[in-house]
């Protein structure tokens, strides 16, 4: 009897070491209910793995569309994501004689993702005919549109819908795990494209953005399946709630808030400037295979995802917040340089070594500042700081992404007519000032952030405690 109790006391020891999340599970989400709601961080990584990878590396390698203009279709969702405190906010206040907040706009999203991956494949046929290239842009920008607005509302409603069910001492673990799930999804969704598409065809191309689309389908129903109960006293509510530009003036008005966001903004658009570029940068300058680039933005997730889990060990052990972001726009700098040498040294375990760092210090420098971002946060209003910090680390990575492809146009048309001179007539000009640009941008972003981390450090240990995710980072 002793030794059956060893056993199973060891074995729920492994339970908790080596399954980091089993215990975010609790009685009233069981942790089958709580991974089958997560799917939908599944379908959402899919849809990133898609419009950032694959298909920017397709359109400007095969189809030879101007960088510019693929950079301006992957920055379209980005640029709607500051809108998904507005999306939370209708979701809580939706009036509905259902009883159903979150259900709605789940739907809804998932909808809008289907319909995206739908029109993406006529828009790529328009757009490798010259006679219909104008049309072929205005379908893939709507494609793109369409894809993004439903990735983002799906992916508010359902966080939201998890936040409701779960319970308050489990909810930084419950959304933490719905984190790490849309790390996972990008990377068997990279991970499986790159193996359909080892052999490029543009049948295939097809084949899976359709399958794509039925997949996100069946995700995402999956995942809403019995999950929300009906409430009539909530979505029947007369209550009018508070103002949003009130909260939102004593939130800014807070100090080192503005710096702190300042600092977010930098980061963000440095990280994001090469999203339209790694893949082709592979594919035309060494020459990868369609596989083989789309396993850059899988190497990207999986060092993204290695930094979760550290930021993980050491804010527990109370490691500041905000020194980890710097660390990870140190990180970046180094990535950038190993990306920027990889061309003249012409080596590709470079190019994959530098996309996982970039990976990781992304994932640093977003888990430091949300957390930062937390700490600001007054009562009560945890999704307003998270908001403010989503809303300005989307639009300066949208931002970053159209930049980042018109620099690089720009600059490989003037190298290549010799505008720079005989040494810099060269292709991999354009990309790499790109990512010079980014090394000087994450350098800026540690002068922001310094003064803030002296000043932040008090009000983080007062406030943040440990670890954990109260909301869901973009």
């Amino acid at each position: 009897m002793h030794d059956k109790r060893a056993s199973v006391s060891f074995w729920q020891g492994v339970g908790s070491r080596f399954l980091p999340f089993a215990d975010a599970a609790s009685a009233e989400l069981p942790l089958a209910r709580l991974l089958r709601l997560a799917l939908f961080q599944v379908s959402v990584g899919l849809a990133a793995v898609l419009l950032n990878g694959t298909l920017n590396r397709v359109m400007i390698v095969e189809l030879n569309i101007p960088t510019w203009i693929v950079a301006l279709m992957i920055a379209i969702p980005l640029l709607i994501a500051p809108f998904r405190a507005l999306i939370g906010h209708r979701s809580d206040t939706h009036r509905s004689v259902l009883g159903w907040r979150r259900v709605p706009y789940i739907w809804f999203g998932t909808l809008g993702q289907f319909g995206g991956l739908a029109i993406m494949p006529f828009a790529l046929l328009l757009l490798t005919r010259p006679d219909t290239f104008a049309a072929g842009v205005t379908a893939a920008c709507l494609a793109f549109l369409l894809t993004g607005t439903g990735m983002h509302v799906t992916q508010t409603a359902g966080l939201a819908l998890a936040t409701d069910i779960a319970s308050e001492d489990k909810r930084p673990r419950v959304v933490a795990l719905l984190y790490v799930m849309l790390l996972i999804g990008m990377m068997a969704a990279s991970f499986t494209i790159g193996n359909l598409l080892a052999d490029f065809t543009a049948t295939k191309l097809v084949q899976v953005i359709q399958g794509a689309a039925v997949v996100t389908v069946v995700l995402n129903i999956s995942a809403l399946w019995k999950q929300e109960a009906r409430n009539t006293k909530i979505t029947m509510s007369k209550e009018v709630p508070p103002r949003f530009s009130e909260i939102w003036t004593g939130f800014t008005n807070q100090p080192n808030t503005k710096r702190l966001l300042l600092a977010i903004g930098l980061g963000a658009m440095a990280f994001a400037m090469q999203d339209a570029l790694l893949e082709p940068y592979g594919g035309e300058i060494l020459g990868l295979s369609v596989g083989s680039t789309t396993a850059l933005t899988g190497i990207w997730a999986l060092g993204a995802l290695l930094a979760f889990a550290y930021c993980g060990q050491r804010l527990t052990k109370g490691s500041d917040p905000l020194r980890l972001a710097g660390y990870g726009a140190v990180a970046g700098v180094a990535a950038f340089f190993m990306t920027l040498f990889a061309a003249p040294l012409d080596s590709v375990v470079l190019l994959f070594a530098g996309a996982g760092i970039i990976g990781f210090g992304t994932g640093l420098f977003s888990v430091g500042t949300m957390i930062a971002a937390m700490g600001l946060a007054q009562k009560d209003s945890a999704g307003l700081a998270l908001g403010a910090w989503g809303a300005v680390q989307a639009s300066c990575a949208g931002l970053g992404i159209a930049l980042g492809g018109l620099i690089r146009d720009g600059v490989s048309v003037i190298a290549l007519s010799d505008g720079l001179g005989e040494t810099l007539a060269y292709r991999a000009t354009g990309y790499g000032m790109v990512y010079s640009i980014e090394i000087l941008c994450l350098l800026a972003t540690l002068v922001v952030l310094g003064p803030v981390i002296a000043m932040q450090r008090p009000q983080m240990q007062n406030e943040t405690g440990g670890f954990g995710l109260n909301e869901f980072p973009t």
